[in-house]
């Protein structure tokens, strides 16, 4: 009887093979699921844009005004010491926390607005005025595309 020494597995060719296909999915899948998170992205920031223009009515409702520049969100979450002192401040605040852009930073916040009453916004990736793509301004005063 004879014995076979033949071994099985996975030749190089073959491997190389499965290593290109690999390559050229991920080629094209990639630059789709980027784009998705960047996306993503902005959509957080118009849901941001709600919460906390939801906050502020309230908070308006309750102190017949809207927090100043100087007071900033942070009024939506501990009462401002800053004039004009909320009247009616609600216990635990307006939101648990002022949330922050994709990016990291704060939203910027201007009241009288010069888009609206009031103006939310952020700078986006770049964190500096202006920009196109990921790097634009986004502001409470923009419809959300789709």
């Amino acid at each position: 009887m004879r014995q076979s020494s033949q071994q099985n597995g996975f030749s190089l060719i073959e491997i190389l093979v499965v290593l290109v296909i690999m390559g050229l999915l991920i080629s094209v899948v990639a630059p789709t699921v980027l784009n998705r998170a960047d996306e993503a992205r902005v959509q957080k920031v118009f849901a941001d844009f709600n919460s906390i223009e939801t906050a502020l009515k309230i908070y308006r409702l309750d102190n017949y005004v809207y927090p100043t520049t100087e007071q900033g969100l942070e009024a939506l979450v501990v009462p401002s010491n800053l004039e004009p002192a909320p009247r009616n401040f609600k216990p635990g605040g307006y939101l648990s926390e002022v949330p922050r852009d994709p990016w990291g930073r704060p939203y910027l916040y201007l009241q009288p607005g010069e888009q609206g009453e009031v103006d939310i916004y952020s700078l986006g990736a770049d964190g500096l005025s202006g920009g196109e793509g990921q790097n634009a301004d986004i502001g409470n005063w923009i419809k959300p595309q789709g």
